[in-house]
């Protein structure tokens, strides 16, 4: 059964990704980089955010806090990223240490504590943990892009 959980886990990330790549194949380099209004991000800035988020939470996931010390969450939302190249590079980056991290977890591995933020969850609570928080900004470079492309979206 809990190997189920990791398979499911994995086709979860992985569907995520894809809607993520979907979406960036449909959007024009410029609007990458739209930012809509004041309060929100824009598309490189959500990958940003992604790509900060995965290297600190799946680096060495089994033995280190999940928060890192060399991470630098609000410079995640800096629009420094120069292009599109740039931008999949961080995404590809993410989703790889990401994968790397979970593909070699085993059944005996669901159960084991790690800690994010000083905060105590089992293997299983952490990747439900960010299969809520992934979704969550990629639903938002979705939007973005259903904005921008409009009558032309697929």
């Amino acid at each position: 059964m809990t190997g189920d959980f990791l398979e499911s886990a994995k086709k979860q990330f992985e569907y995520y990704k894809m809607l993520g790549e979907k979406t960036f194949s449909q959007v024009s380099d410029e609007q990458l980089f739209i930012q809509l209004n004041e309060e929100s991000n824009n598309i490189a800035a959500i990958v940003k955010h992604l790509w900060g988020n995965m290297l600190s939470r799946w680096t060495d996931f089994l033995t280190t806090d999940g928060e890192k010390e060399w991470r630098k969450r609000d410079a995640e939302f800096e629009n420094d990223i120069a292009d599109r190249t740039e931008l999949l590079e961080k995404w590809n980056e993410g989703w790889a240490c990401l994968f790397s991290a979970i593909t070699p977890l085993t059944e005996e591995d669901l159960a084991k504590e790690i800690f994010i933020r000083n905060q105590g969850h089992t293997v299983t609570e952490a990747i439900n943990r960010q299969l809520a928080h992934y979704p969550y900004h990629i639903g938002q470079i979705v939007f973005i892009g259903k904005i921008f492309c409009n009558e032309n979206w697929n």
